[in-house]
């Protein structure tokens, strides 16, 4: 998001990392100096294989999470694109392109200059990526495809989002057409045409050139999978995006979601977290209004997407912007008015997010609360003190009961997120007249103070939950209090299944449970 589209001024990112198995935690690279000659060795984001190495930088920016001290940000996701490009004999695969990047440079425009070069000269290790790239002033997409085991380097563009605008990209190459001959607002490499001819993929004029046409043609998976997340993320930004309802229903004669919209109010923080745990509520795709819902209106789905039914007609479930595979979460503010230790702000999260509450890190922090510490616990060890895996404990409990649980939760993350935000002015007045180290301690504790608040209300949610809900029954409550007849017993209403889900086992059963 473009700083003249947020509300404060902001330039913000989003980002959810979906990674089934995935164990969600904070990472952190403190900055350094280095001796000449020094190496950098290179580790396959996903499996930790070794890659090989590169030069180290004479001087390395500290990195949290996915922001760096000078207040850049850089997320992606993966569209993959024609299989016959991934390239098996790089060292740079997108995770290292990232976090390198956020090592050594201050911009935007430094980390695409970066990244190109880093994949130029040592062969990059990745499918087809889309990164978000972005500073305290300027937000940016890239997206990048190797050229295929036999050819080094990648083939890119980027495109400089305007400053009253939105845009996203969901694992579906979002760029197509763009312009040549404009270095403030797009840059490209230069054999990105080129190679397209030569490998077949484009045969017309450069200025009819598609990028993702040709790199990553799309398909009806594509649209409903990637796009329609991107839809529904911009209809709560423009009340015009119905137009392209028929696109995202499969009509590839109706016109394509564009890479970017003007929105048509000035954005708030809250509502970007928000945007973040959507299911398409309120729309033709909303999860919660077919069968698959289950009893209590669940806007979840298991894996596959894709699925075959018993006359073998290919179905599929609907791919919301909020999933349980999250593996992490963030949305960051970048403040080019507020210094950039205090203005670099990113609201982290583990698990999904719609089921966590954005806990505030800034970018100057250079010790990671023990709940987000990735030395804390791992993907296969349970552990309380993870923030990973408490927020899961709580998730997967509310999943199968919804309707009936949710409303608790977000009640806690509402009064969490609150506090948060609204502790924000008096952190930025507190930090005026600290020096460096002070200010850097005081941040670090502000940090801690608000993960260690957030795991506290979790475990008491969790407790509240079980206590509340125990036996598929609702304890009712008067006051803050449950309504207790006596110390043994408790008030309770039995909500049962939502109407919808009744009349489906009422059409499914015939005369079976039928009254006699």
């Amino acid at each position: 998001m473009g700083k003249k589209a947020s509300a404060d001024g902001s330039v913000m990112v989003t980002y959810s990392d979906d990674s089934f198995g995935k164990y969600g935690y904070l990472c952190h690279f403190p900055a350094g100096v280095h001796e000449k000659g020094a190496m950098k060795a290179v580790y396959d984001w996903e499996t930790r294989k070794y890659l090989g190495e590169i030069p180290e930088a004479p001087q390395t920016f500290q990195v949290v999470g996915n922001i760096n001290e000078f207040q850049l940000c850089i997320c992606e996701s993966t569209f993959g694109g024609r299989e016959e490009l991934c390239q098996a004999n790089g060292i740079m695969d997108y995770g290292n392109l990232i976090y390198t990047s956020l090592q050594r440079c201050k911009s935007a425009r430094e980390a695409i200059q970066l990244m190109d070069k880093l994949a130029q000269e040592y062969g990059y290790f990745s499918t087809g990526e889309s990164f978000s790239i972005c500073d305290k002033n300027e937000a940016w997409i890239m997206e990048m495809i190797g050229k295929g085991k036999n050819s080094k380097g990648a083939v890119w563009v980027a495109v400089r989002i305007p400053d009253d605008c939105i845009s996203g990209h969901a694992n579906q190459s979002r760029i197509t057409t763009f312009a040549l001959n404009d270095k403030d607002n797009c840059l490209y490499s230069q054999d990105v045409i080129s190679f397209a001819r030569e490998k077949g993929y484009f045969s017309g004029k450069d200025e009819d050139f598609s990028f993702r046409e040709a790199y990553d043609p799309i398909d009806f998976n594509g649209i409903r999978h990637c796009d329609a997340r991107i839809w529904s993320f911009f209809r709560k930004f423009d009340l015009g995006m119905d137009e392209y309802l028929p696109y995202i229903d499969g009509d590839r004669s109706a016109p394509n979601l564009p890479l970017y919209i003007h929105v048509d109010h000035k954005v708030s923080l809250r509502e970007l977290k928000n945007a973040m745990r959507d299911h398409y509520e309120g729309t033709m795709l909303d999860m919660t209004s077919d069968v698959g819902a289950g009893g209590w209106l669940m806007p979840y789905r298991p894996s596959p997407n894709n699925f075959t039914d018993a006359t073998g007609t290919r179905l599929f479930h609907e791919r919301p912007i909020a999933t349980q595979q999250t593996a992490f979460t963030l949305v960051s503010q970048l403040r080019n008015w507020l210094p950039d230790a205090v203005g670099g702000l990113m609201w982290f999260g583990a698990d999904d997010s719609n089921m966590i509450a954005y806990v505030p890190v800034y970018c100057s922090v250079n010790q990671i609360p023990t709940a987000f510490a990735r030395e804390t616990s791992n993907a296969t060890d349970f552990n309380m003190k993870s923030a990973y895996w408490l927020c899961n404990l709580v998730s997967n409990f509310v999943y199968p009961r919804y309707s009936t649980m949710m409303p608790d939760l977000r009640k806690v993350q509402k009064e969490l997120e609150d506090s948060y935000e609204n502790q924000q002015k008096k952190v930025e007045q507190d930090v005026q007249s600290m020096d460096a180290i002070s200010l850097v301690a005081y941040l670090n504790k502000v940090t801690n103070d608000a993960t260690e608040l957030m795991m506290e209300k979790w475990t008491n949610l969790f407790g509240y939950l079980v206590v509340k809900h125990n036996d598929m029954a609702v304890k009712l409550e008067e006051d803050g209090k449950f309504d207790s007849i006596s110390d043994e017993k408790v008030k309770v209403k039995r909500p049962g299944y939502a109407k919808q889900f009744y009349d489906f086992i009422s059409e499914t059963t015939g005369t079976r449970y039928r009254e006699r």
